[in-house]
């Protein structure tokens, strides 16, 4: 609760956070209701009264500290007496309490912070910095358990496990397809243990001895194609800044490509640092993105300080409306800067930054204490990024807009002017006016055609990478 107070990027008073917490026990069970009323939190039971907590030491708190040590001493002894005289929370069990609670706090400040429990918590640190496993990934198919994707390097691929091949059992017990989660579980294992796997391929049975270890996931793809570096990227794992250094060096062996196609759709985001050091791969010098929030912590700029790894060459940034958080920061840092053009629609617009706080239970709360905002002022959150060229109004728009912009004339420019000149807080009405401009969707086979387009058409190129003004 003192962070919170003291980072949350909403201000918020520390009686109100008792207040949202508390109906948290409410919604496990429905008998409970609190109230706040003439200084005092009133906790009830079927009308019954339980609990009333006077709240005049949370307003004479003068610091986060000193608040969230009140705050924190009355929950404890409010939920302690709820536990006691509810076996419904008792069934629901202490973890899910303590989530509901969160739940209702985060409710009332923002859409991304929330309450991770321990067994989430531990995913989501492999997720961020690799996965303690096998370098496997099942799922059912038909009627089977099946490999469907194998990691290069990591020891199912070093034993020969192959995509297709078909999951019997787990160190001897047998599995069926109706079990894909028990499956995953028994797959599951601290770092340095062993797992044998009985596979079949074909009519060929085998069992395979495993090794545990640390498998970062692969983020990155690439290809030459045409001419063309045309680079994915699925995510931003701790690996993501080397794998996109390495595709720019290997795809430049044998001589320049016309052109970089960073195709970031469908990509969710992941570790700002890693972002930023994608966006610093094209860029020399100069300004990537800042944050903003209350705390003196959350006001940060990001620099470039590298070197262009793409040479000069025409860069192309495949959107979507899933493209998200740290994907959106690389998107919009290369066309603030005039280093890319961005084709395809509005992203998602999430630019809030979660902070991390381990809690003594193994679980995590995370909370949003920064906004992202571009270097010249406009915020990612709500508005997303706006492309250059538009893909989401149909075939005949794209034609028109690649026609256009042939011509000289950016099609998109007042859309991005009016982005440019918006500043947190954006009115939801402003929001919804920009993002029609070029409404999110999916991704499509067009985008792919409108980026080879803008390459081969340097005018066109030129045209669209200063829609957005300075």
């Amino acid at each position: 609760m003192r962070l919170v107070l003291e980072r949350h990027l909403e201000a918020a008073a520390p009686a109100d956070l008792a207040l949202w917490s508390l109906r948290g026990l409410g919604v496990l069970d429905t008998r409970f209701d609190v109230t706040l009323k003439d200084g005092a939190l009133r906790l009830t039971l079927e009308d019954r009264p339980l609990a009333s907590v006077p709240v005049a030491t949370l307003v004479a708190a003068t610091t986060p500290e000193a608040a969230g040590a009140a705050l924190g001493a009355m929950l404890a002894g409010v939920y302690e007496t709820a536990w006691r005289v509810s076996p419904v929370l008792r069934r629901a069990g202490s973890d899910r309490v303590i989530a509901s609670g969160f739940d209702e706090v985060f409710n009332h400040l923002d859409p991304y912070s929330r309450y991770v429990t321990a067994a989430e918590a531990r995913i989501s640190r492999e997720r961020r910095i690799g996965q303690s496993g096998l370098g496997l990934r099942i799922a059912v198919r038909g009627n089977a358990l099946v490999v469907v994707e194998v990691t290069e390097g990591g020891p199912a691929a070093d034993e020969g496990v192959r995509v297709g091949d078909r999951l019997l059992a787990v160190d001897g017990k047998r599995l069926s397809a109706r079990e894909p989660d028990r499956a995953a579980a028994m797959l599951e294992g601290p770092e340095g243990s062993t797992v044998t796997l009985t596979l079949r391929r074909g009519r060929r049975q085998r069992d395979v001895s495993l090794l545990r270890e640390l498998v970062v996931p692969e983020t990155v793809t690439w290809e030459r194609r045409d001419g063309i570096l045309w680079i994915q990227v699925a995510g931003f794992s701790v690996l993501t800044e080397q794998r996109i250094a390495a595709a720019l060096s290997e795809g430049f062996d044998g001589g320049a490509p016309r052109g970089v196609v960073l195709d970031l759709r469908g990509n969710r985001g992941g570790l700002l640092t890693q972002a930023v050091a994608v966006a610093d791969a094209f860029l020399a010098d100069g300004e990537v993105a800042r944050t903003e929030g209350r705390h003196p912590d959350a006001g940060r700029r990001y620099v470039a300080g590298g070197e262009d790894l793409a040479r000069g060459r025409p860069v192309v940034v495949l959107v979507d409306g899933r493209t998200a958080s740290a994907a959106e920061i690389v998107a919009m840092a290369l066309a603030v800067r005039h280093r890319a053009v961005v084709v395809g629609s509005a992203t998602t617009g999430k630019g809030l930054i979660q902070l991390v706080a381990p809690l003594a239970n193994g679980a995590d709360l995370l909370i949003t204490w920064s906004q992202v905002v571009s270097p010249l002022g406009w915020p990612i959150q709500g508005l997303g990024v706006l492309p250059e060229l538009c893909t989401s109004l149909g075939p005949e728009a794209l034609t028109e807009g690649l026609a256009e912009l042939a011509a000289g004339r950016a099609p998109m420019a007042a859309a991005l002017a009016r982005q440019r000149a918006a500043r947190p807080p954006v009115l939801p009405s402003e929001v919804a006016a920009l993002r029609s401009a070029c409404p999110p969707a999916e991704g499509r086979p067009a985008d792919l055609r409108a980026a080879r387009a803008l390459i081969d058409n340097p005018r066109a190129y030129e045209t669209a990478l200063r829609s957005l003004p300075r």
